[in-house]
């Protein structure tokens, strides 16, 4: 195992290893809006409009847990795939979808991705290289490594992200994926969110190994540890991985470690997590530990983050009335598009 905190007996050093280059100050602004957008917009969905009831359903964010997905999606590349968890909203929007597509899907509106069949993150678009999530998560690992060997088939170089949770780890099916990565040496990166809490479920009780990292040389492929509130750290080990992966060298499997600010959903009060938890917690906010090293590096002034948070805010603004605008589904629309033939409704607005 490696990792990115500390040294340990199992750990290779950082200084072993080939470093890569770091994100330029161009690159450093794109990750704190992009930290922003996805932390702003999941607060409106979750606080504002679930509450309101203009959302209905389950509703599950990322918050506290954002560096994660901005930190490895955006060092895609045209031809590179993503298969997101529902607490990775920054990979659609980086990944191109916009948030206006977002909440006009969160509300149920006709001109959604899923046109009103679904009100959640489960959207996709080859195109854009996301594929949708499985409400059961785990069975997002095996579908992650069929697209990593069309990938390698292609011969582009080209890797896949797959993200999940820490609970989802002690499912069968993410271990057969990881085994048959390991074998066929996929371009597959293995992005495990550890949390802290599989819903109500804390690590303590999930398994008896200090990292599940360790698991990666169970499978023949490194298995990394970092802080997964430090968006450089993150960004640092996936590049690693994704180099990795484009050289043909095979899968990695990164172990993100990360607290759940908030319930496993929003009608989850998360009585069950220590109060003092959240309080230290929230001393690691991945945005505000981001911004402090912006504005020691000088890469950023106040100014210039206040006017990222307001450009922020107002973005949201506007996806939220548009949404609020949009037409719901017309009922006899429920029936279209469950058989395809070539004439089918998502193929055609797909051209």
């Amino acid at each position: 195992m490696e990792t990115a905190r500390g040294a340990s007996p199992l750990a290779k050093s950082r200084t072993d290893r080939k470093k890569t280059p770091g994100p330029d100050p161009q690159l450093l602004e794109r990750m704190l809006y992009y930290l922003k957008l996805t932390r702003e917009a999941e607060s409106r969905i979750e606080q504002v409009l679930y509450r309101q009831g203009k959302i209905v359903g389950g509703v599950y964010v990322g918050r506290g847990q954002e560096a994660i997905g901005v930190g490895s999606a955006i060092q895609l590349v045209e031809g590179d795939v993503v298969l997101p968890s529902h607490r990775d909203f920054s990979c659609f929007l980086i990944r191109g979808f916009t948030l206006r597509q977002i909440l006009c899907n969160w509300m149920g509106r006709a001109n959604g991705p899923t046109r009103g069949r679904d009100n959640t993150l489960h959207i996709g678009d080859v195109n854009r290289g996301v594929i949708p999530i499985i409400s059961h998560l785990g069975d997002t690992c095996p579908v992650a490594c069929g697209v990593a060997m069309v990938l390698k088939r292609r011969g582009k170089n080209n890797v896949a992200l797959v993200h999940f949770g820490e609970g989802t780890s002690s499912r069968g099916d993410v271990h057969e994926a990881m085994n048959m990565a390991g074998v066929m040496k996929l371009p597959v990166i293995f992005i495990c969110n550890n949390n802290a809490y599989a819903y109500s479920t804390p690590t303590s009780k999930q398994y008896a190994v200090k990292d599940l990292a360790v698991r990666g040389a169970a499978y023949g492929m490194p298995g990394i540890v970092v802080d997964g509130n430090d968006i450089l750290a993150v960004f640092s080990v996936v590049a690693e991985a994704i180099a990795r992966g484009r050289r043909g060298e095979g899968p990695s499997f990164i172990e993100c470690k990360t607290f759940r600010m908030s319930g496993h959903s929003a009608h989850d009060a998360a009585e069950y997590v220590p109060h003092e938890l959240f309080e230290q917690w929230k001393q690691k906010d991945p945005i505000a530990r981001f911004e402090k090293f912006l504005l020691a590096k000088r890469f950023l002034t106040e100014k210039q983050i206040e006017r990222l948070g307001a450009e922020v805010t107002e973005q949201v603004d506007d996806a939220v009335a548009y949404a609020e605008s949009s037409p719901l589904p017309e009922g006899a629309s429920a029936a279209e598009g469950v058989y395809c033939g070539p004439d089918c409704w998502w193929k055609e607005s797909s051209r």
